[in-house]
């Protein structure tokens, strides 16, 4: 078959354990590209801290950001489609993790919000490593109630803990008693958005809009909400790295996100 689409997860899946496009990566897909290929980043990440990403890939589609949660297009810099939180069930979300002491942050607007330095300090290197122009937009706040009132959208809260099992806690309580979606994008992060809201759902909108199916599409990823579009997808590539359950479901699992497995898969099933 013929494949028209190549969707991308970000992290441990097109980027490797330093936040960085292999090179094999970027030859393959600038062919696909060139050959009228469409491509399209789809990521828990927001907007601002894709920048990188997206420009060394020259692309021209829209990014799916925080899960699904919207699209935006970056030529005209605007959000599309989207179903951001309602505040009511964010600041209900919120209390349960004041409760169990969890580190977030808040994805809002055009930026991502934080309380304490010690929850992005990763981050924070990496956008100091950036130029000026590619960093993303973190900003510091007195509270995260306050600002839940004092923003246009929230995309997301994304949660991380040491302790999985009381990370796990919180996601099953907010599921059951607030109604979000919660998902697992990393070993120990799960993010929170509005039900209904995927990578799979998103990515399929956007297909169908094209005048094509999601069996047109190839879609690479790693964890448990990738799921969604991995199977949905008419090729799901799950990564080496990636967590058993993707594995078990994927159409195919290639090497980890240190090689080049996404440029063979590419070359194989595309160009």
């Amino acid at each position: 078959m013929s494949y028209r689409v190549i969707a991308l997860d970000l992290d441990g899946t097109l980027l490797d354990p330093q936040k960085h496009i292999l090179p094999e990566s970027l030859s393959a897909l600038h062919e696909a590209r060139q050959s009228g290929i469409k491509i399209l980043i789809v990521t828990g990440r927001h907007h601002v801290a894709i920048h990188p990403f997206y420009q060394a890939l020259q692309l021209d589609t829209p990014a799916i950001c925080c899960n699904g949660t919207y699209s935006y297009d970056f030529r005209a810099k605007k959000v599309l489609a989207s179903d951001p939180l309602p505040p009511l069930e964010a600041s209900q979300a919120l209390t349960y993790m004041q409760d169990a002491e969890i580190q977030h942050l808040m994805y809002v607007d055009e930026a991502i919000l934080y309380e304490h330095p010690h929850t992005v300090t990763r981050t924070l290197a990496w956008s100091d490593s950036l130029p000026v122009h590619q960093r993303p937009n973190l900003q510091q706040i007195r509270n995260f109630e306050e600002a839940i009132h004092n923003v246009n959208f929230i995309w997301k809260f994304a949660t991380s803990s040491p302790n999985l099992v009381k990370l796990r806690k919180l996601s099953e309580q907010i599921e059951e008693n607030v109604g979000l979606e919660c998902e697992w994008s990393w070993f120990d992060q799960v993010d929170i958005t509005k039900k209904g809201n995927s990578k799979g759902m998103r990515l399929q909108q956007w297909v169908e809009s094209q005048g094509m199916s999601m069996k047109d599409v190839i879609a690479f990823g790693d964890n448990h909400n990738d799921l969604s579009m991995l199977e949905t997808a008419g090729l799901g590539v799950a990564m080496g790295n990636g967590v058993d359950a993707v594995k078990e479901r994927a159409d195919i699992v290639i090497q980890d996100n240190t090689q080049p497995g996404i440029a063979e898969i590419i070359r194989q099933y595309v160009l």
